[in-house]
């Protein structure tokens, strides 16, 4: 027993001691390779940084106002308007009065006390170098950093100062394309967004309240946010890197130091970082950068037709078990759409042999197709899918962007016929159709964002041309069944269910 013990001691106690030495050891190992690691991602942080740096200038706009309103100007101790809630200054670009909390959030300078007469605001932004041709450096950069301005000037990280020229401007998705002539200068390496991942690493670099060449880092948040209201086109990187006013136009980039983004945009309540910002992907930047220095405008592909997102009430209307893809509410004269024979009532699945998803998803392949390009389109047609092979057009430069309803729950409403007085009244020469001229409060078309004025063209996917016609149509409906209407507003036509209880 005795000699049992010993044998268990003998090797039993110099196996623990080498265990815990073998612990501490891989411990130790385990400590240094994370502490490698994480230099090895400060470097690649730090490499980035000041690669980059080279490309990214310092935009400065002044504009010069003649007539300057009287009273004083309130501003902080930086000589900032003094904002509201969302971040936005008082008496600023465009941008600014258009409300809504995801505006122009770029730091605007202005003097506390404007004297009489001709006086100048300053503005401030950021900007990359994407091209150069020869000497001329053409810099990307946002619509509102540089719309509207007399004077432009861009420095670089070298200090070096340039007088700028405006090569174009895109309002539809905030971005500009400015020029200036010097030697040296160097162009940043654009990405490609398409590959972009959420969690990757998201680098923002630009002169936030004037303090130039500022970096932060974060972390792609999401992609393909849209419904921002920002611009028309809206297709959104959200990062957590720290963006705040002045970083308008600069790069957001990948860790191997490619622009992926151009920052547009924060949503804030307190004028500057809440850890949501956004930035324009760099394929949409791309196709907008060589249209602009090739044409001085952005050329854009156009169906000619009015769209809206499915939803389950819509499908159980439409006899269809589908809810993505998008209803075709109206197709207007004359565009490919019509000559492809479209329908109104038809639903978008696929377009080019990729699946469309919704509104937004096809406004943008549509729009990035090229001009006179035959595309295939897969529709359902009533509970049938057809293939339609359309023609795109060119986008006219007027084109008028489709509002959005919310669908709502009871009737409601007072209606009556289209008579040439209200025709001429609300634009709906040639229409016909009854006019809803009263809504009832909280009721189903209340809900439904009936409003008056609105045309009903159809009840149920049946023409309406009078009152009469409005009647019988609803009396054929079956009771407690949600009724589909087909509306115009202004220029927009759709579908809306009013729900019945």
């Amino acid at each position: 027993m005795y000699s049992k013990r010993q044998n268990i001691k003998k090797y039993f106690l110099p196996f623990i001691v080498s265990l815990f030495a073998l612990s501490l050891i891989l411990g130790y190992t385990g400590n240094a390779k994370a502490a490698t690691s994480a230099r090895e991602l400060e470097q690649s942080l730090t490499r980035v940084s000041e690669d980059v740096k080279l490309s990214v200038v310092s935009i400065t706009t002044v504009k010069v106002f003649k007539h300057p309103a009287t009273g004083g100007y309130h501003g902080d101790q930086y000589g900032r308007g003094r904002g509201d809630q969302y971040g936005r200054g008082h008496g600023g670009s465009r941008r600014d009065r258009r409300g809504g909390p995801f505006d122009d959030f770029f730091d605007k300078f202005t003097p506390k006390a404007p004297p009489k007469g001709e006086f100048k605001t300053q503005s401030l932004g950021s900007g990359v170098i994407v091209k150069i041709d020869g000497e001329t450096g053409y810099i990307l950069t946002n619509n509102h950093v540089v719309a509207d301005t007399d004077e432009l000037k861009v420095r670089l990280s070298d200090k070096r100062e340039f007088d700028a020229e405006i090569v174009g401007t895109d309002e539809q998705t905030d971005l500009a394309v400015i020029k200036i002539e010097g030697k040296n200068l160097i162009a940043a390496t654009m990405g490609d967004s398409e590959i972009l991942r959420q969690g990757q690493w998201a680098i923002a670099i630009g002169n936030p309240f004037g303090l130039t060449q500022t970096v932060s880092v974060g972390v792609v948040s999401a992609i393909g946010r849209s419904g921002v209201g920002i611009a028309n086109y809206e297709n959104f990187i959200q990062t957590d890197a720290a963006i705040n006013p002045g970083n308008s136009g600069g790069p957001l980039v990948n860790i191997d130091g490619e622009v992926i983004g151009i920052n547009t945009a924060i949503f804030t309540r307190s004028g500057g970082y809440q850890g949501i910002g956004f930035a324009i992907p760099v394929n949409m930047a791309k196709a907008v950068l060589r249209d602009l220095i090739d044409k001085g405008k952005v050329t854009r592909g156009w169906l000619g037709v009015a769209i809206q997102n499915m939803d389950e009430s819509l499908a159980e209307q439409f006899g269809v078990e589908v809810t993505e893809g998008v209803l075709i509410s109206d197709v207007q004269d004359g565009s490919p759409a019509k000559e492809a024979g479209f329908e109104r009532g038809d639903i978008v699945i696929g377009y080019d042999n990729k699946e469309i998803s919704d509104v937004d998803h096809l406004r943008h392949i549509v729009a990035q197709t090229e001009v006179g390009k035959k595309i295939k389109v897969k529709v359902l047609r009533k509970e049938k899918e057809t293939i339609l092979t359309v023609k795109i057009g060119e986008q006219p430069s007027d084109l008028f962007a489709l509002g959005k309803s919310s669908i709502g729950n009871d009737l409601g409403i007072s209606v009556q016929d289209l008579t040439e007085e209200l025709a001429k009244s609300f634009e709906f020469e040639g229409e016909t159709g009854v006019v809803v001229t009263a809504v009832e409060p909280g009721s189903s078309a209340a809900q439904a964002d009936v409003k008056e004025g609105d045309l009903i063209k159809e009840v149920n996917r049946e023409k309406i041309n009078n009152l009469v016609e409005f009647t019988d149509a609803l009396k054929r409906t079956a009771k407690g069944k949600d009724i589909l209407f087909l509306l115009r507003r202004g220029m927009h036509t759709r579908f809306v269910i009013i729900k019945s209880k």
